[in-house]
């Protein structure tokens, strides 16, 4: 009889670990991250995380200007749009998810900042740093991710101009779309909400908010 509830036991109990188990590996939302590391650009450093979902993360170490005595933290979480990560997921796909060697080693290259690609999900986790990568996934979703860096730090910027210097709005507003004109910002929805509060405000001058609302139109919402 002991013998029988014993087993019993065990067997519940393996069920019970094995469904925990499961659930664990359901949970686990495959992830892409990148890290970036170059002592004297702006910011120095800085942590991208994109999740399967859409759900995003990004983290740096920067100065809102040239002015600043240091640099200053900061943290937003986001989402990115279904093209931009269905993007970033196929590229890792075709970079076999930074599994081996992504270095091109070639040592007379100048340095462009040390950078990391991590990618996880409930089977693996893999990742490779590199200067620079002569494959062409890795390139291709280092400029993504460089371009949704300079995207993510012009909002930065603006939301502390509108609040604590707005003469300085027409400026930053304006190399904002010298950048995007020429191709380098993506994901420029994920700044919309600064920027619409730009074009909304009247005490901003109505050439800094046309130019706002240009930023909205290109990235697609519009503006009111």
């Amino acid at each position: 009889m002991f013998s029988a509830q014993l087993r019993t036991f065990v067997f519940v109990g393996l069920i019970a670990s094995f469904i925990a188990f499961a659930q664990a590996q359901q949970t686990v939302v495959p992830t892409v991250t990148f890290t970036f590391d170059f002592p004297g650009s702006e910011p120095d450093h800085y942590f991208i995380s994109v999740s399967e979902d859409g759900g995003a993360s990004y983290d740096s170490d920067g100065k809102l200007s040239p002015d600043s005595d240091a640099g200053e933290t900061f943290h937003l979480d986001f989402t990115v749009s279904p093209a931009g990560r269905a993007r970033v997921f196929d590229l890792a796909k075709r970079a076999h998810y930074f599994d081996g060697q992504i270095d091109s080693k070639n040592k007379k290259l100048a340095l462009t900042g040390t950078k990391t690609l991590t990618y996880k999900d409930a089977q693996k986790s893999t990742s490779a740093t590199y200067n620079y990568s002569p494959v062409a996934s890795v390139e291709d979703l280092t400029t993504f991710f460089q371009s949704l860096s300079t995207t993510l730090e012009f909002g930065h910027r603006l939301d502390y101009h509108l609040h604590y210097q707005k003469l300085a709005l027409d400026e930053e507003l304006k190399n904002m779309e010298e950048v995007a004109n020429s191709g380098g910002l993506v994901e420029i929805s994920t700044v919309a909400p600064v920027l619409q509060k730009i074009e909304d405000d009247p005490a901003v001058i109505k050439v800094v908010r046309a130019r706002a609302q240009r930023m909205l139109e290109l990235a697609g919402t519009g503006g009111k």
